[in-house]
């Protein structure tokens, strides 16, 4: 089962390191976001993926390219130009790297990659930026139970802010965080789609992100389905975002499963 990645997006909220590298790349622990998001559904059982390129599509083509040699030890002869490899930590997945556009939009990616899904097969999707710990196959079973055509995961985000309520005289008598069962739930991403879902992209989607016409007609018509996951999750949208997940990957890493 292909796993689907949008990655070609150019980051402007966190354009203090992507000025250098697509955001996908960001690294969390030494390594990309992107890493840890195959990792993931590797582990899980799920490794073949399609990522969809754009901005500065050829990093990401490099680092996979030589995802092998940066993961393995080797002898060279530098006089024979002959490699030996030693041993590898290189983990079986199957990278399809396609670059759909730099302007594209999310729907118009989906679009560009359909070619490498096969027909009549549920397919995951998800965005380059965001880690859970959704179980995904739990997650795929209630697709597949309610046999609607899309499933995306519902997250409830804690909220950042402090919450209280002052009274007449200014005073604060109690400051909290929200908490998350009184947030609304919100799209995080990590999709199951059947095969049949492509049909309701425009026949131009580039233009057309994946959250808007696709996904509202797919609601309009009652095939779509939302899993609602209450556990962990955390978007990388700023620069802040990503010193926290570094943080949290020294602490408490809740999304590493493998």
């Amino acid at each position: 089962m292909k796993v689907v990645i949008f990655a070609g997006g150019k980051g402007t909220r966190i354009a203090e390191a992507t000025h250098l590298i697509p955001k996908p790349m960001v690294e969390i622990g030494g390594r990309p976001i992107l890493w840890h998001i195959l990792k993931g559904y590797a582990a899980q059982g799920f490794n073949d993926f399609i990522i969809c390129l754009g901005y500065k599509s050829y990093v990401i083509k490099e680092y996979f390219f030589n995802y092998f040699l940066h993961n393995s030890d080797l002898s060279i002869d530098l006089g024979k130009n002959e490699v030996t490899w030693l041993g590898s930590k290189a983990e079986p997945m199957k990278v399809t790297l396609v670059d759909t556009g730099l302007e594209t939009q999310t729907a118009g990616r989906l679009q560009r990659v359909a070619a490498y899904l096969t027909p009549g097969e549920d397919f995951f999707l998800t965005y380059g930026d965001g880690v859970s710990d959704v179980d995904f196959r739990v997650l795929l079973d209630f697709h597949r139970a309610h046999g609607k055509l899309a499933t995306v995961t519902a997250i409830q985000p804690s909220s950042r802010f402090g919450v209280f309520a002052p009274e007449a005289d200014g005073a604060v008598r109690v400051f909290a965080e929200k908490p998350k069962e009184e947030a609304a739930w919100i799209n995080g991403g990590f999709f199951v789609l059947k095969h049949a879902a492509l049909e309701y992209l425009p026949a131009d989607s580039d233009d057309v992100p994946w959250e808007r016409t696709p996904l509202e007609t797919l609601a309009h018509r009652g095939e779509l389905m939302a899993y609602r996951h209450a556990g962990f999750w955390r978007c990388m949208d700023t620069l802040r975002d990503a010193q926290e997940l570094n943080a949290l990957w020294d602490e408490d890493p809740k999304w590493k499963k493998w």
